[in-house]
């Protein structure tokens, strides 16, 4: 097995491209996987068709010497689904040391088809062999990430959804607008249409009581300026509610 480091030298990766479930990566075009890890002198790495296995892990001020790998596949319509080992969309392993800082990087020129993926780094000592931690309880050496290539995966739901919310926004906005206006406008002609009602009605009683005044109690006041009961002619008021 091989040197075995401390535990305060144990490897721990992360991915910074693409990030988890990254959407719109544009299909056959070129993707830039980049991994960044700690605890590890990078850029060991030798012909594993010769010395896959070959000798036990080494370390360098306590860090294991090694390399990492790229690993993608194509995860289809069901993530939930374990992929086939021996089948990958892209496999590199990175032989050099990176930008001196732990970030690693590899990179696929042609690009990937539209579809749902998984990319993983896969952290090996020198001679391929997976890199030996020191305990059992502790976080993983290597990390994966999900992401999207082309117009599939939520990339259309998400863009329904917005649309959707929007329509429905938009059309109750104008529903409130269009019943606002509408209300008034019919407040504005009811109005008009009941105040001419009653200026007629209004109009209409009031002529045929003057009418009775004139020629039902005229004929009792005459020379005397009274009414039937010899009371006193009363002048005409204007009603008020």
């Amino acid at each position: 097995m091989g040197d075995i480091p401390a535990v305060g030298n144990m490897i721990s990766a992360v991915f910074t491209s693409p990030q988890n479930n990254e959407q719109g990566i544009q299909e056959n075009q070129k993707i830039d996987f980049s991994v960044k890890i700690t605890n590890l002198e990078a850029g060991s790495f030798t012909n594993p068709d010769n010395t896959y296995y070959a000798a036990p892990q080494t370390l360098q001020g306590g860090n294991v010497i090694g390399h990492t790998h790229i690993s993608v596949q194509d995860m289809g319509n069901d993530a939930n689904n374990p992929p086939d080992a021996q089948n990958f969309a892209f496999f590199k392993g990175i032989n050099d040391a990176g930008d001196g800082n732990g970030l690693l990087t590899a990179t696929l020129e042609a690009g990937l088809p539209a579809g749902n993926y998984r990319a993983c780094s896969i952290t090996s000592a020198s001679n391929h062999q997976p890199v030996v931690m020191p305990v059992a309880q502790r976080g993983p050496q290597d990390d994966c990430v999900r992401f999207t290539v082309g117009g599939g995966g939520g990339g259309g739901n998400n863009g329904g959804n917005n649309g959707g919310n929007n329509g429905q926004n938009n059309g109750q906005q104008g529903g409130q607008q269009g019943g606002q206006q509408g209300g008034q406008q019919g407040g504005q002609q009811g109005g008009q249409q009941g105040g001419q009602q009653g200026g007629q009605q209004g109009g209409q009683q009031g002529g045929q009581g003057g009418q009775q005044g004139q020629g039902g109690f005229g004929g009792f006041g005459r020379g005397r300026g009274r009414g039937r009961f010899n009371r006193r002619s009363f002048a005409a008021r204007d009603f008020v509610a």
